[in-house]
């Protein structure tokens, strides 16, 4: 098995390759869980501004329906944005805790 060693100014140390392979794709999980938030995110603005505008149109009053449906998903994007987020990060902290300690089978 081979170690890799770690460039860290603070502190420097050897780590098992294959928990290095195993940390890194908790990382890159990590940090894809917080584009896909800021996703949900971005196109809630979306939905927010389109809302807005079609508000604030006076000649066709039929459209305000769809400025409000508008409104409304703008609010469910971003509830469900952040309960995946939310959702995300507790597995994965799940995953980042260390096992029980085994216990000696054969204690004397």
């Amino acid at each position: 098995m081979k170690k890799v060693k770690l460039h860290n100014p603070f502190k420097p140390q050897v780590i098992n390759e294959k928990k290095l392979r195993e940390h890194l794709a908790l990382e890159r999980t990590k940090l894809a869980n917080e584009r896909t938030l800021l996703a949900y995110i971005r196109a809630s603005l979306y939905l927010l501004i389109a809302g807005i505008a079609l508000l604030q149109i006076k000649e066709y009053p039929r459209v305000h329906w769809v400025g409000y449906v508008s409104l409304f998903v703008c609010v469910l994007f971003i509830l469900i944005g952040v309960w995946r987020y939310i959702a995300l990060e507790r597995k994965l902290k799940n995953l980042l805790l260390p096992d029980p300690p085994e216990e000696e089978e054969n204690k004397s």
